[in-house]
């Protein structure tokens, strides 16, 4: 098949690989604008454009596809199948219907479950025990199209957002590979997504990542774990910001003191009370400094009486 490439971060990254080495062509790749980025602010290309001009692949970056001038060049490329793979634009009803066998998308969840921009920690956020990827044809919903193939996997209970990212992303490719094979052979029969069971992910707000101590150990550790690597679960020490980038629940009672109150460092990290259990913290980011061990921290400080968010 002629296939055109629409992605943007590096999630799309292995599928795009993926397609390079099979036995399709791929006729072009679609790409976010070059954003300002770092310190400096400079233009920054995607992981998507560099593997593209790595590769010599003819590349396109349009603000938009809602505008003739934006569709053009994919129009010249007339391929056989889109394959997008969070792009970030929305494709409008003639890009959906551009490709003689339409556009389909790697989405990181197991549909109809956790439709939106933010599967992977909105999974991990509610507790799920596992995920998974959608292999799904694109219409003019908001991940709604018909499933094509899905495949499964468990969240581990020390997986952070980007540990679950990086597995999605090769689980993705490797399913789109399957799709594609079975597509050519005429096996592959799109299935409505089921009425019930639709949730939705909505995009991950910096806010939301603010520590309360007084809720359960199993909520905290959710938050550290889908908040990683962001925008980073944040709490206070001494009056600064103090960012908790690792931690795990902590084979501990419950205990009488304050939520927030360090109690101690141990094997598994610097335990802190929380509403109803303990959380082992082992790694932490002071403001304006570079990530250090529980145990660095606590050699620094002096953990009696001290509570963090405060």
């Amino acid at each position: 098949m002629r296939i055109a490439f629409a992605g943007t971060p590096q999630f799309a990254v292995p599928a795009l690989r993926m397609l390079l080495a099979s036995r399709h062509a791929v006729v072009g790749v679609l790409t976010q604008p070059d954003r300002p980025a770092g310190r400096g602010q400079q233009l920054r290309s995607s992981p998507i454009k560099l593997l593209a001009a790595e590769h010599g692949l003819a590349t396109s970056q349009p603000a938009t596809l809602k505008t003739p001038e934006g569709r053009a060049t994919l129009e010249q490329w007339a391929p056989d199948l889109l394959v997008v793979v969070a792009y970030g634009l929305i494709l409008p009803p003639p890009v959906l219907a551009l490709p003689r066998l339409g556009c389909v998308n790697i989405h990181g969840s197991l549909l109809p479950r956790w439709r939106g921009a933010a599967p992977i920690q909105r999974a991990i956020l509610a507790g799920d025990a596992e995920t998974g990827v959608t292999i799904m044809q694109l219409d003019a919903g908001l991940d709604t199209g018909p499933m094509l193939l899905e495949r499964r996997r468990p969240i581990h209970s020390h997986e952070t957002a980007g540990d679950l990212h990086d597995a999605l992303s090769e689980l993705g490719a490797a399913a789109l590979a399957q799709a594609l094979d079975e597509m050519t052979a005429g096996r592959l029969v799109p299935r409505p997504q089921p009425a019930d069971g639709a949730t939705y992910a909505p995009k991950i707000e910096k806010s939301e990542a603010r520590l309360d101590w007084s809720a359960s150990v199993i909520e905290i550790d959710r938050r550290v774990r889908a908040f990683n690597p962001w925008p980073m679960a944040e709490t206070s020490f001494a009056g600064e910001p103090l960012r908790v980038l690792r931690a795990r629940i902590a084979d501990q009672p419950a205990t009488e003191a304050a939520p927030g109150t360090l109690l101690g460092i141990a094997e598994d990290g610097l335990r802190v009370a929380c509403g109803d259990g303990v959380l082992a913290v082992r790694e932490l980011q002071r403001a304006g400094k570079r990530p250090i061990s529980a145990r660095d921290f606590a050699n620094a400080v002096r953990l009696d009486g001290l509570r963090f968010g405060t």
